[in-house]
């Protein structure tokens, strides 16, 4: 950066916004100490942090602003409108906030700037505006201390809803794991009981090795026994308890249930009568609807530590733990990721389709911040439809975008309300359930941090808001 010797005079000054409406001894103050500062391509105006020691305005040039988000730069303007202003933008407070920059600006071209004292500048500018200098300051922290509150009221409830949708999700295969861990204690025992009667008596080595090679064959079959229907489980049933009760079987429903589940039917059973003597038959097969038992009982803790594992996987892509800022997304990661989070909220009468071009490219996004958007999208239409109606969500390419559209069947969004929606602080719901900063957050974080599109459409019984993402690298995105 170089500071030339050369000053603005009056009238060029005349031609920027921020100096047009200045009197003639004000603009002779500009003129006589603002500096005239050359940045070439690539060098830094000013640094996030430091002290803010000037008020820059662009003459020339192209030049970018950035903030460090999580540690990483992002690049939140890019500009060549002659006039804008940065650095010191808070110098009207003086000693009263500590002047630092707030972002990091750069030359992205050779740049010209006209840079002013922030101290010197302060002091005549209270001078000539005091109205405005109270307004400004007012309206400054007025809207920090709103900003923060309802931002930690917004992550509380994001953290809420996050955690009750895992903790729904959870719950369901750990109970069922408990279950079946703790029938498994009363089929073990059963086992050792009827091998213990079956070792009562006098079997021969050949009729044991031919009884448990049955059994593990029957064990083998249970993995890739097909879904019944009511109407065909209760007919197996009844022919197998017929067979079970012209054998002498005692309680013949206890055992033909079991049986049917696991795929195995009076063609199975006549083997097992075949290998043995009727007296050895009834705890044989008690024996070995034991085992059946068992084995589902362990296929069911298996499904259940896998869909355990399953969700601490949604959870940690939800919250992308382990990914880089900004990297090529799946956006069908996410959204499945931002349904299973969501799962205790999506009541027994809402149908979720999933409508997903899979030949869908991957796109260069925040998928962190892509799965706040899906979140803020689907819960809105949870809502709308109060517990009962489809939730659509669906993907396609439409050009050189990627477009990803949450539909839902509420009762849509009134045509004078709509211009409306993504206005912060604008909610539909009643006082007291939405800060309406959902819909506004989703909008910047898909226009101005991706340099894609937000649109809603809505009639009665059909309200889509639609996501359009470029499939490749934006230069329009500004943060």
């Amino acid at each position: 950066m170089t500071t030339t010797e050369r000053r603005l005079p009056p009238e060029e000054l005349r031609e920027l916004f921020l100096f047009e409406d200045l009197d003639d001894d004000q603009l002779a103050w500009v003129a006589a100490n603002g500096d005239v500062v050359d940045c070439p391509a690539g060098s830094d105006v000013s640094v996030e942090g430091e002290p803010a020691e000037c008020f820059f305005v662009l003459l020339d040039g192209t030049m970018t602003m950035s903030r460090l988000v999580g540690g990483a730069e992002v690049e939140t303007v890019r500009t060549s409108a002659r006039g804008v202003y940065s650095g010191a933008v808070q110098f009207y407070f003086e000693d009263r906030l500590e002047q630092r920059y707030p972002a990091t600006v750069r030359a992205a071209t050779d740049c010209r700037f006209l840079a002013l004292p922030a101290g010197p500048f302060a002091a005549v500018f209270r001078r000539w505006y005091p109205m405005a200098v109270h307004l400004l300051e007012g309206m400054f922290v007025g809207q920090r201390n709103a900003a923060e509150l309802v931002g930690q009221r917004e992550r509380l409830l994001a953290l809420g809803k996050l955690t009750a949708g895992l903790t729904h999700e959870l719950n369901n295969p750990a109970a069922a794991a408990a279950r079946a861990t703790e029938a498994l204690r009363d089929r073990f025992a059963g086992m050792r009981h009827k091998l213990a009667l079956l070792s009562e008596g006098t079997l021969d080595g050949e009729v044991l090795r031919s009884l448990t090679g049955l059994q593990e064959e029957f064990v083998g079959r249970i993995a890739g026994s097909r879904e019944l229907s009511a109407l065909e489980r209760s007919d197996l049933e009844d022919a197998l308890g017929d067979w079970l009760d012209g054998h002498g079987v005692a309680r013949p429903w206890e055992l033909a249930g079991v049986f049917v589940a696991a795929g195995l039917g009076s063609v199975d059973l006549d083997r097992v009568a075949g290998a043995l003597a009727p007296g050895f038959l009834e705890p044989a097969l008690r024996w070995l609807a034991y085992t059946v038992e068992t084995e589902t009982l362990l296929l069911e803790i298996t499904d259940s530590t896998r869909r355990i594992s399953e969700l601490v996987d949604a959870a940690k892509q939800y919250s992308q733990m382990d990914r880089t800022p900004h990297r090529p997304t799946d956006l069908h990661v996410g959204l499945d990721a931002t349904l299973v989070m969501l799962g205790g909220k999506i009541g027994p009468g809402v149908t979720v389709v999933r409508d997903y071009d899979r030949g869908l490219p991957e796109v260069p996004a925040y998928a962190g911040e892509l799965n706040q958007v899906w979140t803020n999208l689907v819960v809105n239409a949870l809502d709308a439809m109060a517990g009962s109606g489809t939730l659509t969500v669906r993907t396609a390419r439409e050009g050189d975008r990627a477009l990803v559209e949450i539909a839902d069947t509420g009762p849509g969004i009134p045509a004078e309300l709509r211009p409306r929606v993504f206005e912060p602080f604008f909610t539909t719901k009643p006082v007291g359930q939405g800060t309406g900063l959902g819909l506004d957050v989703s909008w910047r974080i898909v226009v101005k941090r991706h340099g894609g599109d937000l649109r809603v459409t809505s009639v009665p019984g059909d309200t889509r808001f639609q996501v359009l993402l470029p499939v490749t690298e934006s230069t329009g995105a500004t943060g």
